[in-house]
């Protein structure tokens, strides 16, 4: 699984004019799912993206979690991730899970990261979706649970 995580001062997703999951300060993050990613991997990047300190403390250093500042996560999946530019001027997908499978893994992140306490909105998968962020810092990481270390 692959997530793109964005610390935002606000975000939120809108489906049809109406907004269908939207948070205040925390994270944004997309996320896509393979072909082979299993529950394990959901496990991995919903540990690592909860526990990564990327809130700056009194001093201005990235100390603190998302627990730690009373964030929130909106989670939108995104198979556009796993997108292959490598030939041509097209993008591939086939990289990418079958719905059903992505939506699963999709989901069970989500429960994951609830578990841990956090609050968590959702965009709404398979859905043409505009997602709206005032992106804080900017900061803006890529975390890869196939990745030795995740990042």
């Amino acid at each position: 699984m692959l997530a793109c995580l964005q610390r935002v001062s606000s975000a939120s997703v809108t489906v049809d004019g109406e907004i269908v999951g939207q948070i205040g300060k925390g994270l944004l993050i997309l996320i896509g799912v393979g072909q082979g990613d299993t529950k394990a991997d959901a496990n991995f990047l919903a540990e690592k993206i909860t526990g990564l300190r990327v809130f700056e403390d009194e001093a201005g250093k990235m100390n603190l979690a998302l627990g730690d500042v009373g964030g929130e996560m909106l989670v939108v999946s995104q198979f556009t991730l796993l997108g292959d530019c490598r030939k041509g001027r097209r993008p591939s997908f086939i990289g990418a899970a079958p719905p059903e499978e992505a939506n699963a893994l999709y989901e069970y992140f989500c429960q994951r990261v609830r578990d841990q306490g956090v609050t968590v909105a959702t965009g709404r998968f398979r859905a043409h979706m505009d997602v709206a962020l005032v992106n804080d810092g900017p900061v803006t990481i890529l975390v890869d649970s196939r990745r030795e270390g995740g990042a």
